[in-house]
């Protein structure tokens, strides 16, 4: 919510400064986010200024350009040559207010980006000198309306900079979904006055109705009344709907909305003062619709299957749920949402049938989050908009239309008010409040507070009567109260204690112990840690497959989404991760990231879902940095591997094996599985292609996906402590020719097999294809260990043990013996 300072002083006498009473503000939370002056945007406002029109003539040599003598001064009179429409030469145009930026000023380019700014300098145009340069909306950065000059109040000085004609302050109030009432300026009046003091000046509502009766020119039903508590008409005649004057527009701009016209700019205007939404239909367009009889505005549910075209000209088909604003033809705006392009207003538009109503909270965010229609008017009604505003607001905007657009209002009002809503009244208990904050308020000082909030107090025996004032929907129980006390007063005022009772004994968590070691230790191997969003969709997952179709896989599904890319919950953590790598890709050389986190796998049973922690790494790029002694070294899929390792070492997890595995994410033939025997602990490879095309990841990135829940016990705090050997031992190596397709961890089990206790260390230290090794051969050398731990090991034992090993080579895997050079 943005409130400009000035429309809040209209509202009421700020007794400080902008800085203290965004600081008071803030303390009982009304959180003000930052304190905006009027924005330069490069432009030179101290030399622009108000003229006054003095007359207009036609250009002799051009016939859409005009020359006007505009006064900036006692004595100072401007030549200047214009071509804007809006000041014709003829007498109305004398006495206008307009702006004049002088020679040197630097103004907005109106008709190119390129560049942002122009610089004004005396010309001739078309034979005649221009002095200066009347300047529109556009040209001094407040909308992108240029096709006339910015027209001044009639009461702006002549002479006075326009920055101080326009200067202005605006607060940023950034708001709780609770504070509903704030999200106007004659709420944030209030809250002020309260919180930093300070009169109020809150007028009702008035207006002047001359025209006929409503009564017979319309009717007004409420079929649902539980989602529509109340609907107020109003009938305005005769309305020209050209333009509202600039400092209605240019609140509006200050609060961040488009300006549009006279009508939709009034219901805007009025909804940011008072905080209710309000819609305006074309009367004719309804008169139409109903065949020339008076129209009958029926709020119900929407229809099976119905449709409506909204006014951002997208046809909608509407939920059965939804409330809807209808006639006897059909819907013609959703309720509390968006109104629709059948009776929306137009510059053509001659009466204007203004709705004000209040509808249900909860039902109207329900239907905004179904449509993905968010609006200002389903962001009040969602946070709940009192009925007693809607005659109010009514009778505020209808009067704005008099006088703005000239129009006559009908005498009277329809108001559909089925329930009548019954004023609130609590009972504050005497010692309630000190109860609750532990902070002693004199009685006096806590009917002061709630009595400038606007509650209407009365005292009965041991307790304050308290009745709740229309606009603070919030205030439910005592307790309520009792915060508001707490707010007003200073949260800072209350006493800070320790609890009294001794705190429960702590007790481990191993897991979770174990978990941030896990993190210690990958970010101690040069990892950076990331969090995705646990919440995904299937456009995500679909990418981690070549063909882009998902395995008949169920998912937890959300019924209301915040959004389509955040759907359901994660059952693996790898698309999040590809989308991290490729989003760093563009600024980094190497990546080298991890998750833990958990995925979201349902119940067959119906039930909760089960939520395993899982660990994913990535790693893409370089292997280091590239230098001059360095040359560039891809990571590959054995830096993966060795990570792993590393990881499963420093957690004493012993036993673990890698062996081929197949997985769509991945390339086939550079995958593996990690597991145990009868536990399979995860996944990691190479990113299939495809995969990688898919997330736009560059050149090749290896991933893994371990699961936590069934490693994680595994691991030991304590690490085996195995004495140093007394005894020497002998090393000797053994190279074994063997074919291509025989995986290394079968030769390594055999000689671990057949070395018996005396083999201590085993170790693959070289791989060869090539010559003298046949084709489809390769050769494997080990350094193989003995050691007898009573004694110390002879060459001859040893060399018993090596014929053993080099035996069952032969015989078992066909391996031929290589000398070692």
């Amino acid at each position: 919510m943005r409130v400009p300072l000035s429309w809040l002083k209209e509202f009421l006498d700020i007794p400080c400064s902008v800085e203290e009473l965004a600081q008071r503000l803030t303390l009982a939370g009304v959180e003000v986010a930052a304190i905006e002056p009027i924005p330069s945007q490069g432009l030179s406002w101290e030399k622009i200024c108000v003229g006054e029109v003095v007359r207009v003539e036609p250009h002799p040599n051009a016939d859409r350009l005009g020359v006007a003598w505009v006064r900036i001064g006692p004595q100072r009179v401007l030549k200047i040559v214009h071509g804007a429409p809006n000041l014709p030469a003829s007498r109305r145009s004398r006495g206008q207010r307009v702006a004049v930026a002088l020679p040197g000023a630097r103004i907005a380019n109106a008709y190119s980006n390129d560049p942002p700014q122009v610089e004004v300098k005396p010309l001739e145009l078309r034979g005649v000198e221009s002095q200066a340069v009347l300047c529109s909306e556009k040209e001094l950065g407040l909308s992108q309306e240029h096709t006339g000059v910015l027209l001044l109040d009639e009461d702006a000085p002549v002479g006075t900079p326009l920055v101080d004609v326009l200067g202005d302050v605006v607060l940023e109030l950034d708001l709780t979904p609770n504070l509903g009432r704030c999200l106007s300026i004659v709420g944030v009046a209030r809250e002020a006055a309260a919180i930093a003091g300070g009169r109020l000046k809150i007028k009702e509502p008035h207006w002047k109705a001359l025209g006929e009766p409503i009564a017979g020119q319309a009717r007004v039903e409420i079929a649902d009344p539980d989602l529509c508590a109340r609907y107020v008409a109003a009938l305005i005649r005769d309305v020209k709907n050209r333009a509202a004057p600039f400092w209605m527009r240019y609140r509006l701009w200050l609060c961040g909305m488009r300006p549009i016209n006279a009508i939709v700019d009034i219901t805007n205007y009025v909804m940011l003062e008072w905080g209710q939404p309000l819609h305006a239909f074309d009367y004719e367009k309804l008169l139409e619709r109903s065949g020339g009889k008076a129209p009958t505005i029926i709020v119900r549910r929407a229809l099976p299957h119905e449709k409506i075209v909204t006014l951002d000209g997208v046809e909608r088909t509407l939920p059965e749920e939804a409330l809807v604003i209808a006639d006897e033809r059909g819907a013609i705006a959703i309720a509390g949402v968006m109104g629709g392009l059948d009776t929306e207003v137009s510059e053509a538009t001659k009466h204007v049938l203004l709705e004000s109503a209040s509808f249900h909270a909860l039902h109207n965010r329900r239907t905004a989050q179904r449509l993905h229609l968010s609006t200002e008017a389903s962001h009040r009604f969602s946070r709940g908009v009192p009925p007693e505003l809607a005659e109010r607001a009514a009778r505020r905007a209808a009067e704005l239309l008099r006088r703005l657009t000239r129009g006559e209002i009908a005498q009277g009002l329809l108001d559909a008010y089925p329930k009548k809503r019954a004023r609130r009244v609590i009972a504050l208990a005497r010692g309630e409040v000190e109860r609750l904050l532990g902070l002693s308020v004199k009685p006096a000082e806590i009917g002061a507070i709630l009595k400038a909030l606007g509650f209407i107090l009365k005292r009965q025996k041991g307790a304050i009567l308290a009745t709740v004032p229309y606009w603070r929907l919030d205030v439910e129980i005592p307790a309520d109260l009792v915060e508001e006390v707490a707010r007003v007063i200073g949260y800072e005022r209350l006493p800070s204690t320790l609890p009294s009772d001794t705190l429960p004994p702590q007790r481990r968590d191993r897991l979770f112990e174990l978990e941030e070691r896990v993190r210690d230790i990958l970010v101690g191997f040069g990892l950076t840690e990331i969090i995705n969003y646990s919440l995904t969709s299937f456009e995500s997952i679909a990418k981690l497959y070549p063909d882009g179709q998902i395995p008949q896989e169920s998912y937890v599904e959300l019924e209301n989404p915040i959004s389509g890319e955040r759907t359901l919950m994660r059952r693996t953590l790898l698309n999040g991760l590809l989308e991290t790598v490729a989003a760093n890709q563009r600024h980094h050389e190497t990546i080298a990231v991890f998750e833990l986190g958990r995925v979201y796998l349902p119940d067959r049973g119906g039930g909760l879902p089960q939520e395993p922690r899982r660990l994913g790494i990535a790693l893409a790029g370089l292997r280091r940095s590239v230098s001059w002694a360095e040359r560039a070294v891809p990571v590959d899929f054995f830096d993966l591997k060795g990570l792993i390792e590393a990881l499963l070492q420093h957690l004493s997890v012993e036993g673990a094996k890698f062996s081929p595995a197949s997985h769509p994410s991945f390339h086939p033939g550079r995958c593996a599985e990690l597991a145990l025997p009868g536990e399979r602990l995860g996944i990691l490879g190479e990113i299939h292609p495809r995969v990688a095309e898919r997330f736009e990841l560059r050149g090749r990135v290896y991933a893994a996906e371990l699961d936590l829940e069934r490693w994680l016990p595994l691991a030991r705090e304590l690490r085996p402590y195995r004495p140093i050997p007394r005894f020497p031992g002998i090393r000797q190596d053994i190279a074994v020719v063997v074919n291509e397709a025989l995986p290394q961890e079968r030769v390594e089990q055999l000689i671990w097999k057949s070395g018996g206790a005396l083999l201590k260390s085993v170790k693959l230290f070289d791989v060869y294809y090539g010559e003298p090794v046949p084709p489809g051969q390769k050769s494997l050398a080990y350094a193989l260990f003995y050691l007898a731990e009573d004694r110390t090991l002879t060459d001859a034992e040893a060399q018993a043990v090596h014929e053993r090993i080099q035996k069952a080579l032969e015989t078992q895997l066909g391996a031929q013996v290589r000398g070692l050079a």
